[in-house]
């Protein structure tokens, strides 16, 4: 399972994680906890395979424990669950990663370089490949006033009818300002372009927009978005919030 969030006629998506990656990783011992909610108020209700459950109406909660392991390494382990439109409750399987971030910002201003890899199991009610690799490069820029970042993910499914030594290609873009000392205002655009072998074209090709705010406000720290799919093969409305979890 991935970040990619948009579900098309041939691979399902579990949109536990919208989220674009940036230059913030965790100091050397440094443990840290996220809460990943978002909701799908009008989505895709047509399931693409036989015992999928689909997005719309239903509400999906990932805790996500990070660790610093070294100046520039992070370890990462994310329990997603999902709500569903009749009250069914499932985790829908673990997912593991590591981050590397050789290049970041210094106080705050500057380019950021790495790469985040993820490896994870995922209920066949959910994905059709139920074992899934990510590659998400991480390149960027901010200072106090704008950031930008770009993560041109790469996601192979390990198992299930999908199952290829081709990827596929789900990038994701996010730029905002700060309007506030605690806000930052902008937009993160994600796109799946199915195999890089075969692209899908049309309505086929999922592109959702959303309006993205970041507050950073003493104990609240947190990004909310409004989603809005462009495409057919995108859900229709989508909210999101990853809230920061103080640790003692």
């Amino acid at each position: 399972m991935t970040a990619i969030w948009m579900a098309s006629p041939v691979h399902a998506a579990l949109p536990d994680e919208i989220q674009v990656y940036t230059g913030d990783i965790n100091t050397p011992g440094e443990f840290g906890l996220e809460l990943h909610l978002n909701t799908t108020p009008s989505g895709n209700s047509q399931p693409g395979y036989a015992g999928e459950v689909t997005n719309a109406h239903g509400w999906r909660a990932t805790a996500e424990f990070s660790y610093g392991l070294a100046p520039s390494w992070e370890l990462g382990l994310y329990i997603p669950t999902v709500l569903t439109r009749d009250n069914s409750y499932y985790v829908t399987g673990p997912k593991v990663r590591v981050k590397w971030l050789p290049v970041r910002p210094v106080d705050g201003t500057g380019y950021f370089a790495g790469a985040n890899v993820e490896l994870a199991h995922v209920d066949h009610r959910f994905e059709t490949a139920t074992r899934t690799l990510e590659l998400r490069p991480i390149f960027g820029y901010q200072d106090a006033r704008w950031l930008f970042a770009f993560n041109p993910v790469l996601d192979w499914d390990l198992s299930g009818p999908t199952k290829s030594g081709v990827p596929s290609a789900v990038p994701g873009f996010k730029a905002a300002r700060t309007v506030l000392p605690w806000l930052r205002a902008g937009v993160e655009y994600y796109m799946d372009l199915g195999r890089v072998n075969h692209p899908s074209t049309g309505p086929d090709q999922a592109q959702t927009v959303y309006m993205a705010f970041d507050v950073n406000h003493g104990p609240l720290v947190f990004n909310f978005g409004i989603g809005r799919g462009l495409s057919q093969a995108a859900d229709r409305w989508t909210l999101k919030w990853i809230f920061e979890v103080p640790l003692p």
